[in-house]
């Protein structure tokens, strides 16, 4: 864990960014004293790329997907009648 003062935080900002995306935890202090920690988020990153397909065999999507329930729906919005 780096410790750095406000002077040299707000200096060195876009460094000390790149410093805690790639998993350092800094503390920034004031006068030695602990005052904030910068640390990575969980977040994916910009431009990380999804993972499309990892069900795919898995699951099946009858033919009649888009017609399940057309009935009811019919009666529910006045078709019926």
């Amino acid at each position: 864990m780096k410790t750095v003062n406000i002077h040299e935080a707000k200096t060195h900002l876009s460094r000390i960014l790149e410093e805690a995306a790639q998993g350092e935890t800094i503390i920034i202090a004031k006068a030695g004293k602990p005052m904030a920690k910068l640390m990575a988020l969980d977040a994916p990153q910009a431009g990380q790329k999804q993972r499309l397909g990892f069900l795919q065999g898995q699951i099946k999507v009858p033919e009649d997907f888009d017609q399940i329930g057309e009935e009811v729906i019919e009666q529910l919005f006045g078709g019926g009648t």
